[in-house]
């Protein structure tokens, strides 16, 4: 496994422009599992995930054609088979994408339990009381078995949480369901928004896209259509990043910045801004970096939740610039008992950081940061040890790099494009 080599301390200034969204084209791509008709998907973001899921179609009797290294053309005119290949649904959690596209198209899916990081529980019931509600049948056993033999139903289903797949799961099933879905307590993340969009191109029926509660009417058949995935929020928040705490100039080209206010007042609070320039975002040099205190001189609490509010994968981010801004600050992820445990590793470098327990953490800053070997445990919290490593004194090496490229595209190139001294080193 290649790992990466950092010599920090240098100020990153450009231009620099986003890949797609992974957590859009991963739905996507299960979704034209849902029409025999081709589709063509462009900017597609060439990542690990994102292959895993086009071999998994592959494996199903999909045909994917490469017209350009971001464009796809993708035609499931026939299902091949109902039993995804286990170590490639154990390598993504995005596997169980595939529930509500096969139930509609093939009326059953036999599949193992999905992969994907470890940052704590990540339940699926949701996932099958959701189906359940259309009518389809749940085994669990070693694997995952769904049968719809009468087809599947509309009706008022409510998500007993807001989780992001499976909303999306039930937006698919609802699509080609019988009859009209009220779909409420649905997520309504970006991706789940492109999603809607991209069925709509399809012919599918979606209304309220972008609410809580979907009003969705299932259609006999979907076509084929064309689909350009926008920005991958996460990747241009984490550039927004890498500009305040190296103290550099960057522009982000089409970097969708209607999807980033809550992103903003946050990093507001840590003294970090940016401006908008049509679909362009400048991050400038003047960061004032200081964190900004609840009223009275109250350490503020920093707490991630359903969008529209601060999302969860964005906390790793926001942990490392605030071990450089001047105060303290509380960060709380309530969602997933893992996502804290990547703070020793800065520790290690030298910020002043307390883990109060698996949900919070106390950051006390500006901290020096200093080189280190480090490990990539997960995807957000990888990206976020990448920063820090530019942001420190002396030269940082970290292993394991495939969690961050999962999520990540060729993002060593771009930052030596930004003027960042990074190597990919092969073992």
């Amino acid at each position: 496994m290649d790992q990466f080599v950092i010599e920090g301390g240098a100020a990153l200034n450009g231009v620099v422009t986003p890949s797609g969204n992974k957590n859009a084209a991963l739905p996507m791509l299960a979704a034209c599992l849902m029409t025999d008709q081709p589709v063509v998907l462009r900017n597609v973001p060439a990542i690990r995930d994102v292959i895993t899921m086009r071999q998994l179609l592959a494996d199903l009797g999909v045909c994917v054609e490469t017209i350009d290294p971001h464009t796809w053309r993708i035609q499931a005119a026939n299902i091949s088979k109902v039993n995804p290949d286990p170590e490639l649904c154990q390598q993504i959690r995005a596997s169980i994408l595939l529930a509500g596209p096969m139930l509609v198209r093939a009326g059953e899916l036999e599949l193992p339990l999905p992969g994907g990081d470890v940052i704590g529980r990540r339940r699926l019931d949701t996932h099958f009381l959701a189906l359940n509600g259309f009518g389809a049948e749940v085994r669990h056993n070693s694997f995952i078995e769904l049968k719809a033999p009468r087809g599947l139903k509309g009706g008022n289903i409510l998500l007993d949480e807001a989780s992001v797949t499976a909303t999306e799961n039930a937006i698919m099933a609802a699509s080609m369901a019988q009859g009209v879905t009220v779909l409420r307590n649905a997520a309504s993340e970006p991706h789940i928004q492109e999603l809607c969009q991209f069925l709509n191109q399809l012919g599918a029926r979606i209304k309220n896209i972008g609410s809580n509660t979907l009003e969705i009417e299932g259609v006999d058949r979907l076509g084929g259509g064309e689909f350009t995935i926008g920005a991958d929020y996460l990747e241009v928040v984490s550039f927004v990043g890498a500009a305040a705490i190296t103290g550099g100039e960057i522009r982000i080209r089409n970097a969708g910045p209607e999807y980033l206010g809550m992103v903003r007042l946050v990093f507001k609070r840590l003294g970090v801004h940016w401006i908008v320039d049509g679909e362009d975002i400048l991050v400038p040099t003047n960061q004032s970096l200081r964190v900004v205190s609840d009223l009275g001189g109250a350490i503020p609490e920093i707490k991630n939740n359903i969008w529209p509010a601060f999302p969860t994968d964005l906390m790793s981010i926001a942990i490392v610039i605030a071990t450089q801004c001047h105060g303290s600050a509380l960060f709380h992820d309530w969602m997933y008992s893992g996502r804290m445990f990547f703070i020793d590793k800065l520790a290690g470098m030298g910020a002043r950081i307390i883990l109060c327990d698996p949900h919070r953490c106390l950051v006390q800053g500006p901290a020096q940061l200093l080189g280190e070997k480090l490990e990539s445990p997960d995807i957000r919290a990888g990206m976020a040890i990448l920063l820090a490593a530019l942001a420190a004194r002396g030269t940082s090496t970290i292993r394991n790099i495939g969690q961050i490229e999962r999520g990540y595209e060729r993002i060593d190139e771009k930052l030596r494009g930004l003027g960042a001294r990074i190597e990919r080193v092969g073992l």
